[in-house]
């Protein structure tokens, strides 16, 4: 006897698997979080469990479990019966970064001297992503480039700690990048060129170049995060 046919569809050809969804909490806490570093959600904006539960088509219960993680992350602050208060960067929080990224990156900077061709290629292939993603207007993808080249300059220097602590930076520096970008449109072309500036003391032998190109680029990040531009 021949074995049943599987059930096809209208074409006669078997239909795929549905894709699975993330848990519903996961959902929620992606959206929130997105919003937030992207700014769609701004600093002193008020968040209720229903607004977010409708948003992403969850229950209430996923909601709060996520909020409850966004907070215990830092960008958010839960008042009972009321919402979620999505926290603005504070002048404190910009000046610890600027201070934890300087030292971090201007030592990952010097190390990344002699460097190697793969680090080399891999700065210019980020370094024209950003430049397309910046055509587009894009910000938010533009600032997780912008991240992932000071990063993978980070990664180079083969300090597995300092690698960690500057991942634990990488939220804060996304929502002051996208709040730079949209405060200065003129930014996006200045961060792209001095991107180049550091790649080419890297990739011509200059560590003290490279370092003094970092200080100039991220010392200036913390001005015009502050308002402090002219």
């Amino acid at each position: 006897m021949k074995a049943p046919a599987k059930p096809t569809g209208g074409t006669g050809e078997a239909k795929p698997a549905a894709t699975k969804q993330p848990p519903a909490a996961e959902r929620v806490y992606t959206h929130v979080k997105e919003a937030v570093l992207g700014r769609r959600y701004e600093g002193g904006t008020l968040l209720t469990e229903g607004h977010l539960a409708e948003a992403v088509g969850v229950s209430r219960t996923p909601v709060r479990e996520a909020l409850l993680r966004l907070e215990v992350e830092g960008l958010i602050k839960l008042y009972p019966k009321k919402g979620a208060l999505v926290l603005a960067v504070s002048a404190q929080e910009i000046a610890d970064v600027v201070e934890t990224r300087l030292l971090v990156e201007e030592f990952a900077a010097r190390k990344a001297v002699p460097a190697s061709a793969r680090l080399i290629e891999r700065l210019e292939e980020l370094l024209e992503e950003q430049r397309q993603l910046a055509q587009e207007g894009d910000l938010a993808a533009v600032a997780v480039k912008d991240r992932c080249f000071h990063a993978e300059i980070v990664r180079n220097a083969g300090n597995d700690i300092l690698a960690r602590l500057y991942d634990q930076l990488r939220d804060r520096q996304l929502r002051m990048g996208v709040a730079v970008m949209e405060a200065h449109p003129d930014r996006i072309a200045a961060n792209i060129t001095e991107h180049g500036e550091l790649l080419e003391a890297i990739r011509s032998g200059d560590a003290d170049g490279a370092a003094q190109a970092v200080r100039r680029h991220v010392g200036r990040v913390k001005v015009l995060v502050r308002g402090e531009d002219r």
